[in-house]
Formats: C-alpha cells, structure tokens, sequence
C-alpha cells in the first residue's frame, strides 16, 4: 500500500493532475473515481491476490512445519528398523512427506522397485497440492498490467474524443483521460510486482520443501535396501 500510495502522489504531481493538499484517505478516493471503470477489476486483481498470497503462506508454513517434524521422527525410527511405527507415523500425519513416505512403506515387502514407484506417484500428487493457488498468482502478475494498460488505451481514446469535439487542442480537455490513462498503469503494475515477488517465493519454498521429500525418500528406500540385505544375510 505504501508503494502504491508513493507512486500515485508522484503521479497526482504531473500538471493538470494535482490534488491539492489532501490526506491519505482522500487521495486514495480521487484515484478510485479516476481511474474509471477499470477500478473493479484491478481491485478485484488485487483484493484475490491478498487472499491467495495469505492462505498461500500459511499454507506452506504449516506444512513445512509437520514436514519437518514427520521427517525426524521417520528418519529416526527406520534407523532403528522399526518399520511397523514408522508405518504408523505416516499414516497419522497429514504432511505432504508423511504421505509419500506411507505410499512406499506400505509396500516395503514388494521389492525396492514397487517402492520407489509408489513414492514417486504419490510425490506428483503431492506435489500438484503444494503448487495449488500459484496459477492464481501467475494469471494475476499477468492480467494485472493488461487491464492496466487497456485503461490506458480507454484514457486515451477519451481524450481524443475530448479534442475532436473541441476542434482544438486544451490540456483541460485532454487531463481526464490521462489521468485515467496514468493512474491505471499505475495501479496494474504496482498490483502485479508484489504478486510477483510473492509468486517466486512460494515456488522457492516449494522447491525447498521437496528437496527435503525426495532426501527423506532416498534415506528410506535406503534403510529398507539395508534391513532386507540383512534378512537375506541372517538367512543364509
């Protein structure tokens, strides 16, 4: 809000296109009556991405957090070829890890290939549920600046309809539709850089967070190859 606020004071300082002293409050209402039609949807554009960009980092926070804690205890249990409570650890947890990690120990007795198919199914899945709401973030980094550059288009048609039927040419009758024209600019890009930024950033925590699966999953797969060398062994 402060960025938005900022750049729309400069804008309010272009001649023709002064505010006065007004407060805060105020300046924000004479942007919202001047940019037209176009107002609706770029605050929709940007009343959605506040609502994703806060579920979304929840989301992961908490996801992250049970992920972590899973992974531990998993980790440490199979170290101790206690297979059945490692089982049993997956299954009551709800974190992305915790399911894979139950899809290929469910099946620890079918060989290390049923496994590591398992996992792997099980991780596209998971997968697709960690990435849900960042299309939403990538359609609106891409909208945003759209519908603001077509209220550019609209500002400026507005002002040469002004001049056409004026027959000459008047800064008076032209300033409506370049304030339109700015401020709609203006208001997509400010709305798509921070969905952006935050875009990007899910997609590295993401990245993070699977990299911790896909290292848990080989530390299992690794454990179960070790436990049936084992039994092979003691068969002998």
């Amino acid at each position: 809000m402060v960025g938005l606020t900022q750049i729309y004071g400069a804008l309010l300082q272009i001649p023709g296109l002064e505010t006065q002293d007004q407060t805060l409050g105020e300046q924000m209402a004479f942007v919202w009556e001047q940019t037209g039609f176009m107002r609706w949807p770029l605050a929709f554009c940007l009343v959605l991405g506040i609502i994703v960009i806060i579920w979304k980092f929840f989301d992961l926070t908490m996801k992250a957090s049970r992920t972590k804690k899973v992974l531990a205890e998993v980790d440490e249990l199979l170290a101790e070829h206690r297979i059945d409570e490692a089982l049993e650890a997956t299954r009551n947890s709800d974190a992305p890890a915790a399911k894979i990690l139950y899809a290929g120990l469910d099946r620890h007795e079918e060989g290390t290939e049923r496994v590591m198919k398992a996992i792997e199914n099980q991780g596209l899945i998971e997968l697709s549920k960690l990435e849900s709401g960042l299309v939403v973030l990538a359609t609106l980094t891409n909208v945003a600046p759209l519908l603001g550059f077509l209220g550019t288009v609209i500002g400026m048609i507005i002002a040469f309809q002004s001049i056409e039927q004026a027959g000459e040419v008047e800064a008076t009758l032209v300033a409506g539709g370049i304030k339109v024209a700015l401020l709609t600019t203006a208001a997509g890009l400010v709305i798509a850089i921070p969905v952006s930024i935050m875009h990007n950033y899910f997609v590295s925590r993401i990245d993070s967070l699977v990299i911790d699966m896909e290292e848990s999953a080989q530390k299992m797969i690794d454990a179960l190859h070790r436990m049936q060398n084992q039994r092979t062994t003691h068969g002998d």
